[in-house]
């Protein structure tokens, strides 16, 4: 038996707000929650929360020391038409790419997040 179920992942962000409009559009999920300096949505069995933090450092990518700390990997059917799509809502696509079945983005806070081809994950 677990000690605890994963409700929510929290993510330090530079602007709370915004990075919740970024992940609803690209998750589809709704934004359920909304304060000064806080936000949260929720999605089929788990939430997504953010806080701003003044003065927040994003991880580096690419990161040769390991410390870019998390990253979520997002399954997709199209990885360059996924990939133009969350450009299109405020993520930035690195130059440095780790190869061909996945794309490396920024959210608009520098969080780097994978998109990789659904067929992949069986």
């Amino acid at each position: 038996m677990p000690v605890a179920t994963l409700k929510m992942l929290s993510l330090d962000s530079s602007d709370a707000s915004r990075d919740a409009a970024f992940w609803s559009a690209v998750l589809g999920w709704d934004v359920a929650a909304e304060g000064d300096g806080y936000a949260m949505l929720t999605g089929p069995g788990h939430a997504l929360g953010f806080g701003t933090v003044p003065d927040h450092e994003p991880p580096a990518w690419p990161n040769e020391n390991g410390s870019k700390q998390f990253h979520l990997d997002l399954a997709v059917d199209d990885l360059d038409a996924a990939a133009a799509e969350c450009v299109r809502l405020g993520a930035t696509l690195p130059d440095e790419q780790p190869g061909e079945t996945w794309r490396v983005l920024l959210d608009p806070s520098g969080h780097p997040f994978c998109l990789t081809q659904a067929a992949n994950w069986g």
